[in-house]
């Protein structure tokens, strides 16, 4: 039972982005409960996290929020302020990832959110609310892509996983995760300095998207058992043409693109498998079941050596800027909760 006692505030902050004739901007502003979007559960937000889908929208450089104005933000965690569902209570405390949060419902970004019931997770039991947003969209989305994998009859032993984009919020973590697992894990990043900090996420070996992308032939030689992709484009052209027989992508993210070359030759001569991965749209069955099992199973083994570091609402601009350039490792957790 949750002894928190949480009084409906009058105004609280947000960072809300507008379209002003084509112009997307975000500003801090202060907002009141009947400016948010509908919804069952009310939350006073404790943490958010900033994620690259975030630093898009927030910077107006890709097309991510679906209606303006909008508050920014596609994951929270905090406690039940109020609730017409009666699956949640006041005190309660849960987290939001996905479903629309931040694209076309306001979203994480804010001192209070008001969400529909069904998108609400229980904070899983063993899990804090400030490591639930270290985790944030990128674990699920790492969690997610790994229970796609092993779905598919991926298991330790069957060759090593690469992860691109491994310095990510989502890099990060499935590299923790799969190493955990008993996984051998290869970490690509375009970062020759952050070697330390994949390796102390557990990847065996560090290497750069050269081999991947010096050779474009649709079919060559083997060199690994399956791979997270967070980049698309052209590498994950590479990952098709050089994992392993009856092998396994996920694929998660498009930063070098969405276009991928390619042929039908790694499908129908190797067995390969490439598995689409949507963390947003994520059924809510198959999202309880990964979250229980990232504090079970896929529990991270090493949370704090996930680089987190705590920033403020009024930071995030500039983390979004930051992060669009590339310029940062590890996970940006927002505190909202003074």
């Amino acid at each position: 039972m949750n002894e928190y006692k949480v009084e409906i505030e009058n105004t609280f902050r947000a960072c809300r982005v507008v379209n002003d004739s084509g112009e997307v901007t975000a500003s801090i502003v202060e907002m009141n409960l009947e400016q948010l979007c509908h919804g069952e559960v009310v939350i006073r937000v404790h943490y958010s996290s900033v994620n690259y889908k975030d630093a898009l929208a927030v910077t107006g450089r890709g097309k991510i929020l679906r209606r303006f104005p909008l508050n920014a933000g596609v994951d929270l965690s905090g406690v039940v302020m109020s609730s017409t569902d009666t699956r949640f209570n006041e005190g309660d405390e849960v987290l939001v990832t996905g479903c629309g949060l931040g694209e076309s419902h306001d979203g994480g970004f804010s001192g209070v959110a008001r969400v529909p019931a069904d998108w609400v997770v229980p904070l899983p039991r063993g899990l804090s609310l400030f490591d639930a947003m270290v985790l944030g969209t990128a674990g699920f989305t790492a969690a997610l892509a790994i229970d796609r994998l092993e779905q598919n009859g991926q298991r330790a032993g069957q060759g090593a996983v690469v992860v691109t984009g491994a310095s990510g919020g989502v890099g990060s973590v499935a590299l923790d995760l799969l190493s955990a697992r008993g996984y051998e894990v290869i970490a690509m990043t375009r970062k020759p300095g952050a070697r330390d900090y994949l390796e102390r996420l557990g990847a065996d070996r560090v290497m750069n998207y050269d081999s991947l992308l010096e050779d474009s032939r649709p079919l060559r030689s083997a060199q690994w058992g399956a791979a997270i992709d967070n980049v698309g484009g052209p590498v994950l052209a590479g990952l098709m043409s050089t994992t392993q027989p009856w092998g396994n992508i996920a694929s998660i993210g498009m930063a070098a693109g969405i276009q991928c070359d390619t042929t039908v030759m790694p499908f129908i001569l190797r067995g390969v498998s490439v598995l689409g991965v949507s963390s947003a749209n994520c059924p809510m069955p198959r999202r309880l079941h990964v979250w229980q099992r990232l504090v079970s199973d896929l529990r991270p083994s090493r949370l704090p050596a996930i680089e987190a570091a705590e920033v403020t609402l009024d930071d995030i601009p500039a983390v979004c800027d930051q992060m669009l350039q590339g310029e940062h490792h590890g996970r940006f957790v927002v505190k909202l909760v003074v």
